[in-house]
């Protein structure tokens, strides 16, 4: 290996390195485009992004080091990483020069805790009175997180997470559409509402939508005592739901089974900014998986429906990308919460940027291979979308 790399790392990665990255991988040929490497309680959570996708690992210090180490020798040409005080960066120039520079951080720029346990910064910070989160008992009357709650905390700051990633793909000259199909009691809608219009200060009009009645009319009273003008409630089917004008954000959360595909369908034909969605129960394709060749993903109950649950979202990832979106799977909860851990976000690409070759062809391959009959594909081969 390099000394002059392992050098460079054993200055650039000390014990005070709270969060480091590694970027300009050497090809595009490389399987991630960048890694992220963040410290938490005795260990380092790994972040490899690649075009759709994150993967996550576990390192300790000396694992972080060595990894680093290798990555600038194999497949990356740049590192930042940052403690309480400097930004440092190494770069390895197209003749293989290790170039290393250190600088001092702004005053005004995110600081680490200086502890162990660094504090991660949240979207919704403790001290805010938020009435939602309140009435959820997730927060007390004054602003602090109640403890047995702390993992519910977690997932709805993700989730707004996830959101405000893509928000700058949303219109801003006009009152933001959003549509939460499968609204249930809505504690996420309510909180997204409080998100965009408290903090982000937009103009928002929301409808959520459920099938059941009793629900409807407890958040509509709900959104009338919070003050949410922009936020209403209907009764109504996922299945053929009218809509008149632009969606701009189209939100789908644990719908059960093909209601999924029914969502994605309309927030396509609506022509939808952005999509995010968690799929649930994915029991179709399960009750349809066939394969000769394949028998041994099929054979197992427990392998055959993590198989077909795994090829429904991606089968609706591919077609969505079909249908002129950037669409990428990503981890919503840990596993160790629920296994419903799957978020599909789909951002609408500019009309000149066209889908990867092959997706379409690849996602028929896979369905003739294993007998699959998936709703959204037939409902976009119907409206002539695909």
């Amino acid at each position: 290996m390099d000394g002059g790399i392992q050098e460079a790392v054993a200055a650039s990665f000390h014990d005070g390195i709270y969060k480091c990255i590694l970027s300009n991988p050497v090809s595009k040929a490389e399987g991630y485009r960048k890694i992220v490497l963040n410290r938490l309680q005795g260990y380092f959570q790994l972040e490899k992004y690649t075009e759709k996708q994150v993967f996550h690992e576990k390192l300790t210090q000396d694992q972080a080091q060595s990894f680093l180490c290798n990555a600038l020798q194999e497949h990356f040409r740049q590192y930042n990483g940052w403690d309480t005080s400097r930004e440092y960066q190494i770069r390895i120039s197209a003749k293989g020069r290790v170039l290393c520079s250190r600088k001092a951080i702004p005053n005004q720029a995110p600081r680490a805790v200086q502890s162990h346990n660094r504090k991660k910064r949240y979207l919704l910070e403790e001290g805010m009175v938020i009435q939602p989160l309140v009435d959820l008992g997730i927060f007390t009357k004054e602003g602090k997180v109640i403890h047995a709650m702390y993992d519910k905390y977690k997932q709805i700051n993700r989730f707004l997470e996830m959101v405000d990633d893509v928000s700058d793909n949303l219109p801003r000259q006009r009152p933001l559409r959003v549509i939460d199909f499968g609204c249930g009691k809505s504690y996420l809608t309510f909180i997204l509402y409080y998100y965009l219009t408290v903090i982000k200060k937009r103009e928002v009009q929301m409808v959520g939508l459920d099938l059941k009645a009793d629900v409807i009319e407890k958040c509509n009273q709900t959104a009338r005592k919070y003050g949410y003008d922009g936020l209403h409630f209907e009764l109504g089917d996922i299945n053929g739901y009218q809509l008149a004008g632009e969606v701009d954000l189209v939100i789908t959360l644990h719908a059960c089974d093909t209601a999924t595909d029914y969502a994605l369908f309309n927030a396509v034909n609506w022509g939808a900014r952005v999509i995010l969605s968690v799929p649930c129960c994915q029991h179709e394709l399960n009750g349809q998986i066939q394969s000769e060749q394949f028998s041994i993903l099929t054979r197992y109950g427990i392998v055959k429906e993590r198989a077909a649950s795994l090829m429904t979202d991606a089968i609706r990832a591919n077609l969505l990308e079909c249908c002129g979106y950037k669409t990428q799977l990503l981890e919503f909860i840990d596993l160790a919460h629920t296994p419903k851990n799957i978020l599909i976000r789909a951002v609408k690409r500019a009309p000149s940027q066209r889908a990867p070759a092959g997706v379409l062809e690849e996602t028929e391959s896979l369905m003739e291979e294993f007998l699959l009959h998936p709703t959204l594909y037939r409902l976009l081969k119907e409206a002539g979308r695909i």
